[in-house]
């Protein structure tokens, strides 16, 4: 007969597997026992985890991401890296005229300035006032990321760890141990290739200590039911005590497992499993469960059981109240020791215990240690409470904002180009709203007086002088011509002139050319015009008085040669800046002074044509020869 491998042959036609190998029913092959940290496991019967709803969602993934606050700070981390590394690009970007989209981004980063507004740099003497810089309201963002990710990990903190489990030890009385009623049940699996037919000696209750006066044997069946179970590893001795109570500190439980015809008694190793219920609440339940192979603490060689020394398994069991739990009464079932029998590691050994009758055994001692002297009572303590969280609420936002606030005042000390910025922003914003506004003008002006056409670009192109130049026939009426006249001749161009006429001779064609070119001069209307706005602001007298100054000022200038028009005045305006309405009506005065100087010189000219032409219509008398 030919033996599998890891096995070797006694009595000449049996076979055995080596030390620390057991026969595998399933695969009828050899297997070596091997174990690990896994097998061990020791449960008290109370879910400390968060509790989600499971039939609705599955949390597992979010549970192990959130094993710990270094998540939340991590991505916080992440957060505020992305943000800075965002706005030091977008730094870079132009802002031209205001209408590209960096202007636009740098803009709406300004104002995210909420928590700086007020701790700008300020000079000597300045008033505090609220000021939105692109530099303040990267900061601010950076503050309030690091806020609400310190702010997530505090509640994550809150919720996992808000309360402290506390054990108290006292001293037990005979009617605390009385009120413990549990569920037991003990399941001793011996590892190896024997059945339930091996089983011999289960049914006897040993309670006290051997030698001592509370010594007691009695039957297992008053205590508990007890039956042997045939699995894949081996034979299985459950026992089950329902609303067991423990009236003594030391219970002994054994049997033993002898040969059979062509299946010794051997063992490799031993499985457990203690669990202990409450028999009111069934909901929670404590165990201790594990896998045993070989007792000794120098060696972990496979080795193989076989003889008349017992194998003890020794627990112990401990009584708990949960007030927390409603005064929960819970045993605590908990592995303490292992003595291993009689045991061989080599093969040689074994194969003569296994051909000699007397040595078949196989002998198991579970011995259950009640610890009844003191009993555990275990309560929460809240550690957070309301006013802890706010403090940490508070050093969490003073953390945040302070680190912020103190790379603003570096930042803005060292480069002062920072100090400033938020003008540079406003004058660009500013300047592109009003050149909208004065467009949004422009167009209600041309579709009011009817021109046809319209220039959008002020600064190349050129205005057709068929817009709002031709005559007024049919229905137009002077006035709306005047009014026409006067609104396209106002610009705010800082080029704004008028050509220059030195001689007398070239009177009409420079007045052809004031009319055709809107930014080139202002007529008699365009100087009353301006006397009004004038006389809107600064009152009617005195505009009136200063016009007359100017004019005998101007009329004493050009007295000496009456042929020759004035040169157009020069209108100031500072490049780069905003309209000052303080310049617009020094400019306006000018034109309406320049202007009178025009008409007076106009008057005198129209004047003598009307006398040529009043002589040209009188024939001259013929002279009589």
């Amino acid at each position: 007969m030919a033996c599998p491998m890891n096995s070797f042959h006694y009595n000449t036609t049996f076979c055995a597997c080596n030390p620390g190998y057991y026969l595998n029913l399933t695969t009828n092959e050899c297997t070596l026992l091997r174990l690990s940290a896994a097998d061990w496991l020791v449960n008290s019967g109370i879910d400390y985890s968060l509790t989600f709803p499971a039939t609705i969602f599955s949390f597992d993934a979010i549970k192990r991401l959130t094993q710990s606050q270094a998540v939340f700070l991590e991505a916080t981390l992440l957060m505020l890296l992305s943000w800075l590394f965002f706005c030091f690009f977008v730094r870079f970007g132009k802002l031209r005229d205001g209408n590209g989209i960096w202007f636009r981004i740098r803009w709406w980063i300004s104002r995210l300035d909420i928590c700086f507004a007020t701790r700008h740099w300020l000079d000597d003497q300045k008033v505090v006032r609220k000021r939105k810089t692109e530099l303040g309201g990267t900061l601010s963002i950076a503050s309030w990321i690091v806020f609400i990710g310190l702010f997530a990990a505090l509640l994550y903190q809150i919720i996992s760890k808000r309360s402290v489990e506390v054990h108290n030890l006292r001293a037990t009385n005979a009617p605390d141990l009385v009120s413990f009623v549990n569920d037991m049940e003990f399941n001793i699996t011996t590892i190896s290739s024997m059945s339930c037919s091996n089983l011999r000696g289960l049914g006897t209750l040993v309670t006290g200590n051997p030698g001592f006066i509370d010594h007691r044997v009695v039957p297992l069946s008053r205590f508990a039911n007890y039956s042997c179970i045939n699995t894949s590893t081996g034979p299985t001795v459950t026992i089950k005590c329902d609303s067991c109570k423990l009236f003594q500190d030391s219970l002994y439980i054994s049997w033993q497992f002898v040969d059979l015809s062509n299946n010794p008694a051997a063992a490799v190793g031993f499985e457990f499993n203690l669990t202990a219920k409450n028999h009111a609440s069934k909901k929670h339940t404590s165990f201790v469960s594990g896998t045993l192979k070989n007792g000794s603490n120098f060696d972990d060689s496979p080795v193989t059981f076989r003889g008349s020394d017992s194998n003890m398994l020794k627990f112990n069991l401990f009584p708990r109240i949960f007030h927390n739990l409603h005064g929960l009464k819970l045993m605590q079932p908990l592995f303490h020791e292992f003595l291993p029998g009689s045991f061989f590691r080599e093969k040689s050994q074994l194969q003569a215990s296994l051909e000699t009758p007397n040595g078949g055994l196989v002998n198991t001692t579970v011995y259950i240690n009640f610890l009844s002297a003191y009993i555990v009572e275990i309560d929460n303590q809240n550690i957070l409470g309301p006013v802890s969280f706010l403090a940490d609420l508070g050093g969490l936002y003073c953390i945040s904002i302070g680190i912020f606030f103190f790379i603003l005042v570096q930042c803005e000390f060292r480069i002062k180009r920072l100090r400033n910025e938020d003008s540079i922003l406003r004058k660009i914003r500013n300047r592109r709203k009003a050149q909208a506004r004065w467009d949004k003008l422009r167009k209600y002006v041309i579709y009011t007086w009817g021109c046809s056409k319209m220039d959008n670009d002020y600064g190349n192109a050129k205005r057709d002088s068929s817009c709002c130049t031709e005559p007024c026939w049919g229905n137009r009426s002077a006035h709306k011509c005047r009014q026409q006249d006067i609104l396209e001749s106002i610009s705010f161009n800082s080029k704004i002139g008028f050509p220059e006429c030195t001689h007398s001779q070239d009177v009409e064609s420079c007045l052809v050319e004031t009319t055709s070119k809107p930014q080139g001069g202002l007529s008699h209307s365009k100087g009353e015009s301006a006397l009004k706005f004038e006389g809107q602001r600064d009152g009617k007298q005195q505009s009136a008085g200063s016009s007359g100054g100017n004019n005998s000022q101007l009329q004493a200038l050009y007295s000496t040669n009456d042929n020759t028009l004035p040169p157009p005045p020069s209108l100031e305006f500072k490049a780069g800046s905003e309209f000052d309405m303080a310049e617009i009506q020094k400019n306006l005065q000018s034109l309406y002074e320049y202007s009178a100087v025009l008409r007076e010189k106009l008057v005198v000219a129209q004047s003598k044509l009307n006398d040529l032409a009043m002589k040209a219509s009188y024939p001259k008398p013929e002279t009589q020869t």
